[in-house]
């Protein structure tokens, strides 16, 4: 009878080893090697499913024009910012992996989504907490499910003991990193544990149809903790973002097999748990008493949401002989090439000034529409002159100080439109097709940068 079998490879080369060695005879590189398994035990091998005759379907081969196409309810969560993320729904048998800072509250989200979620029955894993430290938080939190089922261990053997007995409708893992394996003789969290338990996770979620949840740490870099394999092999990557010196959290798409992968939802961080922000605008817009200085608005897209976001900017005397360049939510690169179109194009001299642009609530915006905005900011700063407060600009602006087209014009007018502005300037090109009479906001079309500069300044 077969025994479990493990080797070290080197994830440099691939060379092999039977233990442990600090330096690759092959290829050098140090710390390399990892614990594999070579050949498992067949008596130890965890069972595909509750029902072994569906799982031993699944491995025959087919013929592609023989299977017949069946669409899959998705199963709808209480939670509306975690169903805009995962693409309308949960898939049933697909492997979510949430990653996000320590803190930042990934296991008061999903506990919470456990609790509301009242007609399917859920088993909520914990290797981190003890079973009356997860009671204080869902006390806390407010609900309560007589069909959530809550275990505390970090084996995988007694993990898939306890999914057979309960039989749920969705499991939740906090974290993966807390598992062990017993087929792999380290500790957990290591590459081997890490990779190994989420394997046997996801052959659990395909044979058996049931959804999964993985909480993830992440590294100090900011990475998923574990192997890069990790996120190849689930079918779903979140990473829940957030200052903690803030109260809002968002929860991003990184990988989406069921759907986009720029999907983003927004949390706000309450005594009672995390409260979805169904209009994130009102929320990333300040309410000024009057008009200041260095400040536009800007109507971007966050996946098939528009967002009306706040550009912040300030140009001062630079004291030194290097102006710094600064950007928080922005790329600095794009930042410094709007600088230089402003200061060849329309001779702004910005090369004797130092140069501040933030995006306001905490958000990285990657859309380029939102540079029209950050333009008029730097020379709303520059001249010192505030720009009215019910104002809203779109627009991607060239080398040549053009402004170029954007996508989705329709929904941003109906956004801006939404929330009491008065006048959107959007790129010339955009107005072709535009029915104007749809919209209450006045619609001014702009070609160029110095067209925005006459009309505002």
């Amino acid at each position: 009878m077969a025994k479990t079998k493990s080797a070290f490879f080197c994830q440099q080369c691939g060379y092999e080893t039977p233990k442990w060695t600090g330096k690759c005879p092959s290829c050098g590189a140090w710390n390399s090697f990892v614990e594999e398994i070579v050949q498992r035990d067949d008596k130890q091998k965890p069972a595909a499913g509750w029902d072994d005759d569906a799982g031993k379907e699944q491995r025959k081969a087919h013929k592609i024009n023989e299977l017949v196409t069946q669409e899959q309810p998705r199963m709808i969560t209480p939670d509306s910012e975690l169903n805009r993320v995962l693409g309308g729904g949960l898939v049933p048998g697909s492997v979510v992996l949430v990653a996000g800072e320590p803190g930042i509250g990934k296991s008061t989200l999903f506990l919470q989504c456990a609790l509301q979620w009242k007609n399917i029955t859920t088993l909520y894993v914990s290797g981190e907490e003890s079973a009356q430290q997860i009671k204080l938080r869902a006390d806390r939190v407010g609900y309560d499910n007589p069909n959530m089922y809550l275990l505390t261990a970090t084996d995988t053997n007694t993990l898939f003991q306890e999914v057979k007995k309960v039989r749920p409708q969705l499991l939740i893992i906090d974290s993966i990193q807390t598992l062990e394996s017993p087929y792999v003789e380290s500790a957990a969290g290591s590459v081997s544990q890490v990779r190994e338990c989420a394997a046997e996770l996801q052959r659990f979620a395909k044979a058996t149809n049931l959804p999964i949840f993985i909480i993830g740490h992440i590294t100090k870099e900011g990475s998923i903790a574990g192997p890069k394999v990790l996120e190849h092999m689930v079918d779903t990557v979140l990473q829940f973002e957030g200052d903690r010196h803030y109260a809002y959290r968002i929860l991003r798409t990184i990988k989406n097999r069921f759907g986009s992968t720029s999907e983003l939802g927004i949390y706000e961080m309450v005594a009672a748990g995390m409260r979805p922000v169904s209009n994130p605008s009102e929320i990333l817009l300040s309410q000024h008493d009057e008009p200041l200085s260095g400040i536009a608005i800007a109507s971007t897209m966050e996946g098939a949401r528009p967002l009306m976001i706040e550009v912040q900017a300030l140009a001062s005397q630079a004291v030194y002989g290097t102006p710094q360049r600064t950007v928080s939510g922005l790329d600095l690169r794009r930042l410094q090439l709007l600088l230089a179109v402003l200061e060849k194009r329309g001779g702004f001299h910005f090369g004797t000034k130092d140069v501040f642009v933030n995006i306001a609530g905490g958000l990285k915006i990657e859309d380029p529409s939102i540079e029209l905005a950050v333009v008029c900011a730097l020379l709303s700063s520059y001249e010192d002159k505030a720009l009215p407060n019910n104002i809203c600009l779109v627009g991607e602006i060239g080398l040549s100080g053009e402004i170029r087209a954007v996508n989705r014009i329709d929904q941003r007018i109906a956004e801006a439109d939404k929330l009491g502005m008065d006048v959107i300037f959007i790129p010339k090109a955009n107005a072709k097709g535009l029915d104007i009479k749809n919209y209450k906001i006045q619609i001014k079309t702009v070609n160029k940068v110095e067209d925005v500069y006459r009309m505002l300044f």
